[in-house]
């Protein structure tokens, strides 16, 4: 039987913690192993309960989420613990930030329950909790902050080396990555299967030190291998 995967709650509002450790707990493969205010209990609490996901809420008093987010991403022994932003809408001024911090996702506190359950079981999973609407916004934040920069930035001197280390097919999965596709789709755009896909985007992980999916947009964008287009 596969373990229930180990959720930590992190945001300063008791009720709304309360109402996902609800619903967390309903499930039969996911459990609440603890809460937090702030972003310092948030980081000891990942080390005590051996958390697989972290719900973290970006703006709290005290230490905050991008704070505490990289803290646990600096951490090898939390190096198996994906956090999860929560925003108050999807795409916020903050969302190339949580990435950057080594976020794997963000999600709305609007969120219907099945999209936060599905999120956790994502994340949980070591992919990418970004959609389509999200990615559009990440790339015109990255275009805002002067990102993408076509090879010339700092970004793209320190990845230079290790994108050199791709393969032709793992640069070709890497800009479909940043596009926002799914594996499958990759596989459908690709005429592969989805086996084959994971299997790239796993090396370009490997090769790129990404912790995840959601880095290898960061690292897409910010080395100049893709360049952002405004519609």
């Amino acid at each position: 039987m596969t373990p229930a995967i180990k959720v930590l709650l992190v945001d300063d509002q008791a009720l709304l913690r309360s109402a996902f450790r609800v619903l967390v707990d309903s499930e039969p493969d996911m459990r609440v192993v603890g809460e937090a205010a702030d972003g310092a209990a948030a980081v000891e609490l990942a080390r005590s309960t051996g958390a697989d996901v972290v719900l973290m809420d970006i703006r709290m008093p005290g230490t905050d989420g991008l704070t505490a987010t990289r803290m646990i991403s600096a951490d090898p022994e939390l190096a198996g613990v994906h956090v999860v932003m929560l925003t108050t809408f999807e795409v916020d001024e903050y969302v190339v930030q949580s990435l950057r911090a080594g976020a794997s996702g963000f999600l709305g506190k609007g969120a219907e329950p099945d999209e936060l359950l599905n999120a956790i079981r994502i994340a949980a999973g070591g992919e990418a909790l970004l959609s389509p609407a999200a990615t559009k916004g990440l790339i015109a934040t990255f275009l805002a902050q002067g990102g993408g920069s076509g090879g010339e930035g700092p970004g793209a001197a320190e990845y230079s080396e290790r994108l050199a280390a791709l393969t032709t097919r793992e640069r070709e999965v890497l800009v479909l990555v940043a596009a926002g596709l799914s594996n499958d789709e990759i596989a459908e755009r690709l005429v592969v299967s989805p086996l084959t896909v994971k299997t790239h985007v796993n090396r370009a992980m490997a090769k790129l030190g990404a912790r995840d999916r959601a880095q290898l947009v960061v690292i897409a964008y910010e080395s100049g291998l893709v360049r952002p287009r405004v519609e």
